[in-house]
């Protein structure tokens, strides 16, 4: 359960950014948007601390925003056409690395 809100915390984290870009490009609907980047904040905030109460905070801090950060990426490159480039894929594909490595090494001796 503790794992299923980390991941759900981590698609809420990338809520409130999509809700920002959404604001700005529907001035018209600006409310709508704002409010569901507050919505998508707060429950990005409040599914990490459920998870957390199990997993350790390092933990799961770490796949929380590498998961958000690179969840925004690639619906930035999907839905909003930012770059796509080799090297900025590169460095996403690390980001993820890393937070395999982190979990894969962080197991108690």
């Amino acid at each position: 359960m503790y794992w299923l809100a980390l991941f759900a915390a981590a698609l809420f984290e990338m809520g409130w950014p999509f809700g920002f870009k959404m604001a700005g490009l529907h001035p018209d609907r600006f409310g709508l948007w704002i409010t569901f980047s507050a919505i998508s904040m707060a429950l990005s905030g409040v599914l990490l601390y459920v998870a957390q109460r199990s997993i350790p905070i390092s933990t799961a801090y770490i796949i929380w925003t590498g998961i958000g950060a690179v969840g925004t990426f690639v619906m930035g490159i999907f839905l909003f056409g930012d770059s796509a480039s080799f090297w900025r894929i590169f460095f996403a594909v690390m980001i993820l690395i890393g937070i395999i490595g982190i979990e894969v090494t962080g197991a108690k001796a």
